[in-house]
C-alpha cells in the first residue's frame, strides 16, 4: 500500500459512523472493507452494550484489558486479557465491563453485510422483557 493510500484508507476510517462515543463508551474503526469491519471498542466500568442480533455478520471479541461479561445466546461467560471468543450471526448477544477499569475489545465483523440496520435490538423492539421470567 502507498503512502497515500494509507493516508486514505486512515482518513476513511476517521469519518466512519461506525466510530464516536457512545453512552456507554467508545467506538474507533481501524480498518473497514467490503465484508469487514476491525473496530476497538473501550467500555466504561459498570456499562455495556445492549443485547443485540446481526444477520449477516459474525463477530470475534479479544479482550485487551479489563474483564469482559459476555452473553451470547444462552450461553455466559467472563473474559479477561488476551481471551477472545465468537459471536455467530443471528445469535443474541451483548457484553457488559463488571469491573473498576475501562474494558477494551478488540472486535472483527466479517460477513456479507455489515450496514447498521441490519442490528436489531430486542429490548427496544419491545420483543424480549427485561426481568421477565418465563413460567
Amino acid at each position: 500500500m502507498t503512502q497515500s493510500e494509507n493516508n486514505g484508507q486512515l482518513e476513511a476510517n476517521d469519518s466512519s459512523s461506525h466510530s464516536g462515543s457512545r453512552y456507554w463508551g467508545n467506538v474507533e474503526v481501524i480498518e473497514e472493507g467490503e465484508s469487514h469491519r476491525i473496530s476497538r471498542i473501550e467500555i466504561k466500568p459498570r456499562h455495556g452494550i445492549k443485547p443485540q442480533i446481526h444477520y449477516h455478520r459474525n463477530e470475534h471479541w479479544v479482550v485487551v484489558s479489563g474483564v469482559a461479561k459476555v452473553t451470547c445466546g444462552d450461553d455466559e461467560v467472563l473474559l479477561g486479557r488476551n481471551q477472545s471468543t465468537y459471536v455467530p450471526a443471528a445469535t443474541l448477544h451483548k457484553v457488559d465491563n463488571p469491573g473498576s477499569i475501562p474494558l477494551v475489545i478488540l472486535e472483527i465483523q466479517n460477513g456479507e453485510y455489515l450496514g447498521e440496520d441490519d442490528t436489531e435490538r430486542p429490548y427496544d423492539l419491545n420483543l424480549v422483557k427485561p426481568g421477565v421470567e418465563n413460567k
